[in-house]
């Protein structure tokens, strides 16, 4: 027997004795675990999910540009390694808000997950709240303001949107004010809903209609179906019975749409500043003059954000936006980047931009729809792992040693190096 013969002998016996643990994993959802990408899962949650639900999470506004600029401008950056430096040691802690995280990455927040795998945003919560970071919970979310403190315990913060019923805001605010949430995070970029092209032609809408069409999607997806089914997490948890419950007629999506307020302006947020004592975060900020004036009515955090691209469709992308927000609130607050990362080095590029922490939605959305709550975890270990390495590879050790020297635009560099040549 040669050398070969022996080696695929070995390999055979091997295959054979794992057989039956390798096929348990395959169907179970630690068949996540081979995925090794965003991407990936995001190509796992198409196959699992019918078409209507994938593109709910994967969809944006109109022709989807902005969406696409989030994503792909990330690309116009390089990273400039630094040689020869101890990085056997990698410290990705730092802190936001005052409090200590393990890693700078937030669970951003992301409505009606529940449709996507019945444990929704308990499941996120709970997935990064074990890898030492900060959920923000959507008042659109699947699971109420207490449920989530009940079930995923941790710091997590509240998003909220200017409705028109100031009413039913203020309700939600001192919900989350009495079972401890941390920081009250308060959404601008929508004084009314953007047109989303795939939820018109999938006729998506809560609650759900029935339809050939989605019994068909549903028939070929088994898996979902039948947690779906026996897990019913149709509704917006928090105003459900206030006008937008299963039981209206008009149906949720109407009243929700109704709720948002076009006269909204900057008194609107004094009185959230006056509402809500503890410490304030403004998400969808993409002018640096807009950063600025937030700053000076009292918030402490800005979240550069375009809403993942589902409102302004040709807005800038987030990583663009981010340093002339940054120059422009110097220390007075804290900067966070939200839409488009998908990779560790995504978000090394934004820390070293200024951002003290990213805020992450679609990937966690993507494991949720792959595989539940363990895929939301193998999204988050996948970011984390890419962005220890590519700390390590750019010669920095820790997050908190990173700055504009790690990075420039490529056409900047290409046109110094035509200068110099």
């Amino acid at each position: 027997m040669n050398e070969f013969t022996r080696l695929l002998s070995r390999q055979l016996a091997s295959d054979v004795r794992t057989l039956t643990a390798r096929t348990r994993v395959r169907l179970s959802d630690d068949r996540v675990q081979r995925y090794g990408t965003v991407a990936e899962l995001r190509a796992a949650a198409k196959r699992a999910l019918p078409r209507v639900m994938f593109d709910f999470v994967d969809g944006a506004a109109n022709d989807e540009v902005t969406a696409r600029r989030n994503r792909e401008e990330f690309a116009e950056l390089e990273i400039v390694p630094r040689v020869l430096v101890d990085v056997s040691n990698i410290d990705l802690g730092t802190t936001v808000l005052g409090h200590p995280v393990a890693v700078p990455i937030l669970g951003a927040p992301m409505g009606l997950c529940g449709l996507v795998h019945h444990v929704g945003e308990a499941g996120i919560a709970r997935a990064v709240h074990d890898v030492g970071s900060i959920y923000v919970l959507g008042a659109m979310a699947s699971y109420s303001i207490e449920e989530i403190a009940d079930r995923a315990p941790g710091q997590t913060w509240f998003q909220m949107y200017v409705w028109r019923d100031r009413g039913l805001v203020r309700e939600l605010v001192d919900r989350a004010r009495a079972v401890g949430y941390a920081a009250l995070v308060l959404t601008v970029d929508v004084p009314r809903a953007a047109a989303r092209d795939r939820d018109r032609r999938n006729g998506f809408g809560l609650p759900p209609r029935v339809t050939l069409r989605s019994v068909a999607g549903g028939l070929v997806r088994p898996r979902w179906s039948a947690q779906f089914i026996r897990y019913p997490r149709m509704a917006a948890a928090n105003v459900a019975g206030h006008g937008g419950g299963l039981d209206d007629p008009v149906g949720m999506t109407a009243y929700i749409n109704r709720q948002f307020d076009p006269s909204v302006n900057w008194d609107d947020l004094a009185w959230f500043r006056e509402l809500w004592p503890g410490p304030l975060v403004v998400k969808g900020v993409l002018n640096p003059h807009d950063a600025r004036r937030a700053v000076q009515a009292g918030v402490d955090a800005i979240a550069v954000s375009n809403h993942g691209g589902r409102q302004l469709d040709h807005a800038p992308s987030t990583i663009h936006a981010l340093a002339p927000i940054v120059d422009a609130v110097g220390s007075e607050a804290e900067v966070y980047l939200d839409g488009g990362v998908r990779r560790g080095t995504d978000v090394l590029k934004a820390l070293a931009l200024g951002a003290r922490a990213c805020m992450i939605g679609r990937p966690l959305v993507y494991g949720l729809g792959a595989a539940g709550e363990t895929g939301a975890r193998r999204a988050l270990a996948i970011l984390i792992e890419e962005l220890r390495s590519a700390m390590a590879l750019a010669g920095c050790p820790a997050v908190s040693a990173l700055d504009h020297s790690f990075v420039h635009y490529r056409t900047d560099a290409l046109a110094v190096a035509h200068t110099a040549l």
